[in-house]
């Protein structure tokens, strides 16, 4: 899809979505129903918003190695989500997005992948969907929301907290 095109046009680019809806819509969890119902609208291309491919790759890695979600459904749920080859997926990290990526690395002080994150809303002036609260504190020029009702999302840590001190 030449997303240039679609940021031009009456369907703009409205939102990144960073790699923990991803996450938390492929396990069972508190706010899976309501992340998935999220990232259903995404893939449906009801709401337009892109999704780096790499977020599917660093979900498999958190499920996996930090969340201890089985490897095979962690695949196969990934797995069927890369499927739909929805519109929403892009599929590029050009040379000028990674140094951007990096600049907003070094001046934000955020990690890497969060920078190429904000390099691509910035790039297509769009929203960043994520529920990363450092993200939130860090980054004050650029759009910011978390999808996931508060209370919703307050259980979700404490089952999360739960989860990974057993």
């Amino acid at each position: 899809m030449d997303y240039e095109k679609v940021r031009l046009g009456k369907d703009r680019i409205e939102g990144v979505v960073d790699v923990g809806l991803i996450v938390i819509s492929h396990f069972e969890n508190p706010a899976k129903e309501v992340a998935l119902e999220f990232l259903s609208d995404i893939l449906k291309w009801k709401k337009k918003c892109i999704i780096p491919t790499s977020t599917i790759l660093g979900a498999y890695h958190i499920m996996t190695r930090y969340l201890r979600v089985e490897k095979v459904s962690a695949y196969e749920a990934l797995k069927k989500t890369l499927e739909t080859r929805s519109p929403a997926f892009y599929e590029d990290i050009s040379i000028d997005t990674a140094l951007s990526s990096l600049t907003n690395a070094l001046g934000y002080n955020i990690e890497s992948w969060n920078g190429y994150i904000v390099a691509l809303a910035k790039k297509f002036k769009a929203t960043i969907y994520t529920v990363d609260l450092k993200l939130m504190r860090k980054v004050r020029d650029v759009p910011i929301v978390n999808p996931i009702p508060e209370k919703t999302f307050r259980e979700y840590n404490e089952w999360l907290k739960d989860r990974l001190s057993t």
